[in-house]
């Protein structure tokens, strides 16, 4: 008895992706069945390689197909395709090569943001994705000391050739600037600089650029969402009631500024003796997460206190290379995940283009 093509198609319906809610098969996910006697062959192509359930995915397609009648062998191959989360309008156009900006940002100094946006940008690439990363925290650009990154940037003869470490393109006015120097600017000098990283760098296939903002509510975000469109921000704060005050103005700031929160990160928030186990809560407990679910935003996880992370940072060997099976290092990749599929999910609720009808 042949294998019918609907068949396999039906019993594939029973796998659900776990964050659109939503079948595979409605979904678009299957792709290139092809069906010889009784083996079947498809693809499963995600909408990020950084689905932390795609071997379970797979293990449930390939169960449920093997109980279609006459059917003898299951090959699944799974892959992933980003989708933009944000399209253009008017007066914010895509940067070529970039499908998603992911903005990471604070509402205070000293929480650590810069720390998680580049451990998130390797732990991203690390999935599997093709990641970014832009140093706008232009008067204390850092991300080349925790990447151990020295040097100028060259030119392809047209636009500016992103340096490259830990699989990340990268762009920092670090590159730009001595080691000492200052950057005393205005507004319209950093909006000038924003643009130029944005529209006169080489990108090449970006699935995530992440946007390291300097911390507070200022013109560098305000520049952001006036240039490009913005799939989302991440917000790091600290337990204590002081940065989560701050934070709560950041997240105002960003709605206000129409770039959806897309979680928040809990940085610094316990400290786990290496010796007892003890966890000590330093300052305080669950503050980000309560926060969260006050402002019914997604809460991405809780980042501890762990030595390593500190030292990594400046010997510019990040954790997530350093000890990326560590917890710490654990709670980087799952915030990465959660991130990836926030930008999914934006991406299946972007509002479908509509032609424009030219009346003469």
């Amino acid at each position: 008895m042949p294998v019918e093509r609907s068949a396999v198609l039906d019993a594939l319906k029973v796998v659900k992706d776990p964050d659109l809610h939503r079948d595979i098969v409605s979904l678009g996910f299957i792709k290139d069945l092809t069906i010889d006697g009784g083996g079947v062959a498809f693809t499963i192509e995600l909408t990020t390689p950084a689905c932390p359930v795609k071997d379970q995915m797979r293990d449930q397609a390939r169960a449920a197909v093997l109980q279609v009648a006459g059917v003898s062998a299951v090959d699944v191959t799974m892959t992933a395709r980003v989708r933009e989360a944000v399209g253009g309008d008017s007066t914010r156009s895509m940067i070529p090569g970039v499908k998603n900006i992911i903005a990471v940002g604070a509402g205070k100094g000293g929480v650590g943001k810069t720390t998680v946006a580049v451990n998130l940008a390797i732990a991203l690439a690390k999935c599997g994705g093709k990641v970014g990363i832009i140093d706008a925290d232009i008067y204390g650009p850092n991300v080349p000391i925790m990447l151990g990154m020295k040097g100028q940037l060259t030119t392809d003869g047209q636009k500016i050739v992103p340096a490259e470490k830990y699989g990340l393109q990268v762009i920092s006015m670090a590159f730009l600037t001595g080691d000492d120097a200052p950057i005393i600017w205005r507004g319209p000098m950093l909006h000038g600089a924003l643009q130029q990283f944005f529209r006169e760098v080489r990108w090449v296939d970006l699935d995530y650029l992440v946007i390291d903002l300097p911390p507070g509510t200022g013109d560098v975000a305000l520049s952001l969402s006036q240039t490009v469109p913005v799939a989302g921000a991440i917000v790091v704060t600290t337990p204590q009631q002081v940065s989560l005050a701050d934070t709560r103005r950041a997240v105002a700031m960003y709605k206000k500024l129409n770039i959806p929160p897309l979680g928040i990160v809990e940085n610094m928030s316990y400290f786990a003796c290496s010796n007892c186990g003890h966890a000590a809560n330093i300052f305080g407990h669950g503050g980000g997460e309560r926060m969260a679910a006050d402002l019914n935003i997604p809460f991405l996880g809780r980042v501890p206190i762990y030595q390593p992370i500190r030292e990594g940072s400046d010997a510019g060997v990040p954790l997530m290379i350093s000890e990326p099976d560590s917890p710490a290092a654990q709670a980087f990749m799952a915030a990465a995940e959660r991130t990836a599929a926030q930008v999914s999910i934006a991406s299946f609720n972007r509002p479908a283009t509509i032609p424009l009808t030219i009346v003469r």
